[in-house]
Order: structure tokens, then sequence, then C-alpha cells
């Protein structure tokens, strides 16, 4: 058994025998979520119907590597309000990074991918995470080992697609139309699915005041 608790959603467990009875298939969609916002909501509704997930996990992470702490709200509030916004029956918060230990990406799904060994899991981000990821440690890792979808984001999908990642990968990247493969595929396997876009950003939402507001009404 797999426990790892938390203060909003008690704890993230998946007993093994369930594990090898079928094989679930798990997209992870990792970030600050300062604030988590509706278009994480947005892409994780298409990567459920797109790639045929049986659920989406929201990894809230207490401190991105790459992102200044002094703009960053506190964790607690962070995942309360994750929580808040999540709004389905499939998507999942967790702030499971806390009781792994893990700092990096590369790392959380190494421990993920030893701990589930039946499950198949499916890294989201947005385009413009595509444009830096070859700032992440392990990045490499990251496309050898864990299937990844990346989803549309306006004024980041062109640099994304011409960036360093997308380029180094180009072999491995399936067509949109084949986006239900992709759990099936062997790493390191890839796909950009060009989703109706949705102009809102957790940058736009705090330089407007806004911040850890309440989740709008439901929409999606």
């Amino acid at each position: 058994m797999f426990d790892l608790p938390h203060p909003w959603m008690g704890t993230l467990s998946l007993p093994p025998a369930l594990a090898q009875k079928r094989r679930r298939t798990i997209g992870l969609l990792g970030g600050s979520f300062n604030p988590a916002h509706d278009g994480h909501r947005h892409i994780s509704v298409m990567a459920l119907k797109l790639l045929g997930l049986d659920e989406i996990w929201w990894l809230v992470s207490p401190q991105n590597p790459l992102k200044a702490a002094d703009d960053m709200a506190p964790f607690a509030e962070r995942l309360r309000h994750a929580v808040g916004h999540a709004r389905h029956p499939r998507i999942k918060v967790s702030g499971l990074e806390t009781g792994l230990g893990t700092r990096y990406t590369v790392d959380t799904l190494a421990a993920l991918h030893k701990r589930f060994p039946q499950t198949r899991f499916v890294w989201l981000m947005g385009a413009d995470n595509l444009a830096q990821i070859h700032r992440w440690a392990g990045w490499t890792q990251i496309f050898d080992h864990t299937a990844i979808a990346v989803l549309a984001r306006p004024a980041y999908s062109l640099r994304a697609l011409a960036g360093r990642a997308a380029h180094r990968y180009r072999a491995r990247r399936l067509p949109a139309a084949r986006s239900r493969q992709l759990v099936g595929t062997a790493s390191p396997a890839w796909i950009f699915l060009p989703i109706r876009l949705m102009p809102v950003s957790a940058t736009q939402l705090r330089a407007a005041g806004r911040g850890l507001a309440s989740p709008s009404s439901p929409h999606l």
C-alpha cells in the first residue's frame, strides 16, 4: 500500500492488488499552482478525453526550483485552492512530493514508477514548459522513461515546437490523431495536442491581484 497523507485529500492510495488486476493510466500535471486556475482544469479535462486517461493527479510543488520563492503563496494555501478549482471526480489534487521528499520532476517520476510498476503514467505539460524543459534537471531522463503529452498554450506553441527538446525527440513524436496510442507506445514518446486555447495564466492572475481568489463556477 502506498499512502502519502496531506491535509486536503487525505491519502493518495493504490493497493498493489488493484494495480495488478487492471493497468491504470494516470496523467500527471505538476506545477506551483500559484494559483490554480481554469486553464489547468481545461487542459486536464481535454487530456482525460483525448488520451483516454483513468485519472489526472495535480502535483502541487512545494517549491519550483526554477521560480523565485518571494512570489510564491504558502504551500498549504496553493494546495487548498487547487482542490477548489479541480471540480472533477477524476482530477485528484496532491502534495505527494512532500511525502516523497523529491524536489525535481525526474526524481518524482522515478519514485512513482518504482512504487506503481503496473501503472502507466503520462506527464502533462503546457507548451510553455516544453519550450524550457531543457533547463530541468534530468530532462532527457523524463523523456526516456515517461510518455509526455504537450498541450497548446497561447503564444508558446510555435516556439516550443521549434525548441531544443522538440528537435531532439522529433522522431519520437506521435501525430495528434494517434493520441490514444501514446500510453501504449514505448518511451521516449510524446505528442502535441492542439487543443482550444484558454488565455489565462497564473502570472496574469497575480498581476491583476486575483491570486488565490475563490474559484469561479464550473463551466467545462
